[in-house]
């Protein structure tokens, strides 16, 4: 098999934001870019799939370095009503808290979780954006994921725009179900950029479906696919395609 993709010479976030410092993106630029993300992040969840290593290592930039995609999807995998997500995966400064466990499962015994892994991923890139800082500085990769788990430790949201702070602590939220979903982030997103440039209109000009229908820019996207999920934890099985469609699809398409 040979997947074909989109040629990005733009590098990392993680290389560019680390050659800016002590430098800070600006607002706009670094919302912008977190917009980039959650609407990536809609598209994947739209079509059932977790990506579960949200970082930005896995973001790439274009040439120009206007525009942010998300790649790597090797711990990717699709969320089914069946079969939940199980394995502690991902990387532990990005790490969700319910992610992480200090205790070894017995047999058999499963430790549940669901796509809003990602939201609280997303956090704490759009903290790193805003702040262009290590989250979590002076703590090795473990000592955080245990502090974000069993503390409930998290980067400082002081100082930031009330819609940002507000964006923050809503997605890293220790209760899963009280995350928000990325439909809901792009609208947040959005909001908050439309009162800092109003004369520049970031709605994007379509979202496609894997049958390759355009949905209008204020489509419901993921929220209408994921409404009992939201409310359950749970994805409605009617509403899944079939893994390969769904996955291969969004590869093509989303990013």
């Amino acid at each position: 098999m040979v997947v074909v993709t989109e040629l990005l010479s733009g590098g990392s976030l993680r290389k560019y934001l680390m050659n800016m410092r002590p430098k800070c993106l600006e607002t706009s630029v670094a919302v912008g870019f977190a917009l980039d993300i959650a609407r990536a992040m809609e598209c994947l969840h739209s079509h059932g799939i977790i990506h579960r290593d949200l970082k930005p290592d896995n973001l790439i930039l274009t040439a120009d370095h206007k525009t942010v995609k998300l790649v790597d999807f090797g711990l990717a995998r699709e969320e089914t009503v069946t079969e939940m997500m199980t394995a502690e995966t991902g990387t532990y400064r990005w790490m969700a808290p319910e992610l992480y466990s200090t205790v070894t499962l017995r047999q058999g015994e499963k430790k549940h979780y669901n796509h809003k892994v990602d939201a609280y991923s997303f956090a704490i890139v759009l903290w790193e954006l805003l702040h262009n800082r290590l989250p979590f500085e002076g703590m090795s990769n473990l000592q955080a994921a245990y502090a974000a788990a069993f503390k409930n430790v998290r980067p400082s949201a002081e100082n930031l725009p009330e819609e940002l702070a507000l964006i923050l602590t809503s997605c890293w939220k220790e209760d899963p179900n009280a995350r928000p979903n990325f439909s809901q982030i792009v609208q947040m997103l959005l909001q908050y950029l439309s009162t800092i440039s109003p004369a520049g209109p970031v709605i994007p000009s379509r979202i496609f479906t894997s049958e390759n229908r355009v949905f209008s820019p204020d489509s419901p996207g993921t929220s209408s696919l994921m409404a009992v999920r939201d409310d359950l934890g749970e994805t409605p099985k009617a509403k899944m395609e079939s893994k390969s469609k769904g996955f291969f699809f969004c590869f093509n398409q989303c990013y």
